[in-house]
């Protein structure tokens, strides 16, 4: 089975605003091959700095786009994803936004091979698995004010969801009263029985000291966890707040753009909870490494899912074998686009939790008709040289 096509499409709503939803653009991935199977895949980053990766003119051997490196290559197996992953970071080497970019690409070529060999995407990572169901955390963002936090926590438990997860917003941007009164409304709006995780949205840098002293005010209402107080790459500060052993567990990870950062926060920053974005670290094949990873260290694996459901059923191939790690990040109140994208979604069943459909390859199918709605076609110019131009879908 041959590459013959990769093509990025650069999808958006109509309105962009500075609010940190990351539903509100998406670049999506197709990959086609000469047997007719086709493959779709979706990154989490700036659609339009990943879409370059897939174009860019060559500059010397560590800068070789994306595109470049797959169109041409025949691949039937699980060890023909893994080799072109290699090949396309290698190739791109001094790309810096190339883990990013090529997930999309990863995702979509899992896709493929399954369909091919008539099996899911969990059971070629895995063979003779089962999946299991998760239970999904609504994922939303933090009220302006604790009680429009309350409102949507009320609305959630309304919904049926067991688990909810606040973020961003105003947490840590006024006073610590401020903060306490957005999870004690979280709380109270959302009972005392269902689960509650707080993301503070890397407020705090590297200041761990207030990072732990909201763990104290936070553990009163018994939160899962206390999401990303820290930033990304503040690993020392990671690991000075474990050392003070926390009264809410710390969960991070979303952040990792590479398997090594990952790996650095498991085995030096003294996290719980490893979150990890599967259109961020380079697809499904960086994931898995990271939930293996979490395995041999006794860390909760999450996945990082803030798109649609496509990267949402991809993200649970990754560790949907794993029974213990029994939760799923669900976007809960996207965009119109990351709604409609796909012509499945992973519903919530009648006993609460998410499954995978049991298809081969992701399981979806991106819903093209929706697709086109939100298309914003690109043509990039380099002198007279047209390097990426608008293709059908």
């Amino acid at each position: 089975m041959k590459i013959i096509a990769v093509d990025p499409f650069y999808l958006k709503m109509p309105q962009i605003t500075d609010t940190a939803d990351g539903t509100q653009d998406t670049l999506v991935v197709r990959i086609q091959t000469d047997e007719g199977i086709t493959g779709w895949g979706e990154c989490d980053a700036s659609p339009l700095v990943s879409l370059a990766a897939y174009c860019c003119p060559m500059s010397h051997g560590n800068i070789i786009n994306i595109r470049e490196s797959l169109i041409g290559e025949t691949f039937d197996s699980v060890d023909d994803v893994i080799r072109l992953h290699n090949k396309a970071l290698r190739n791109g080497l001094d790309i810096q936004q190339i883990h990013h970019a090529y997930s999309g690409a990863d995702i979509a070529l899992w896709d493929i091979v399954g369909q091919k060999l008539g099996e899911p995407i969990y059971r070629l990572l895995e063979p003779q698995s089962q999946s299991h169901s998760k239970l999904p955390y609504a994922s939303v963002l933090f009220g302006d004010t604790p009680e429009e936090t309350y409102q949507i926590a009320t609305r959630l438990r309304d919904q049926g969801y067991r688990a909810a997860k606040f973020g961003w917003g105003p947490m840590g941007k006024f006073s610590e009263e401020n903060d306490v009164a957005l999870v004690r409304a979280a709380r109270e709006g959302m009972g005392e029985d269902a689960q509650i995780m707080i993301d503070a949205g890397v407020v705090w840098g590297d200041d761990y000291e207030t990072a732990y002293a909201r763990t104290k005010q936070f553990a009163q209402f018994s939160p899962t966890w206390l999401e990303e107080p820290l930033a990304p790459d503040a690993i020392e500060a990671y690991m000075e707040l474990s050392k003070r052993n926390p009264p809410v567990p710390i969960a991070a990870g979303e952040g990792s753009g590479t398997y090594r950062m990952a790996e650095d926060l498991i085995l030096h920053g003294g996290i719980q909870f490893v979150q990890i974005d599967v259109g961020r670290i380079g697809g499904i094949t960086a994931a898995f490494r990271v939930r293996q990873l979490a395995e041999q260290h006794g860390i909760q694996y999450v996945n990082h899912t803030f798109k649609s459901h496509l990267i949402l059923a991809a993200s649970l191939h990754v560790f949907a074998t794993n029974e213990s790690f029994d939760l799923l990040e669900y976007p809960a109140e996207g965009s119109e686009l990351s709604q409609r994208l796909t012509v499945e979604r992973l519903e919530v069943g009648s006993d609460g939790k998410v499954g995978l459909t049991g298809k081969p390859g992701l399981g979806v199918h991106v819903d093209t008709d929706a697709m086109g709605a939100y298309l914003a076609p690109v043509q990039i110019q380099v002198g007279n040289e047209i390097v990426f131009k608008p293709v059908e879908l």
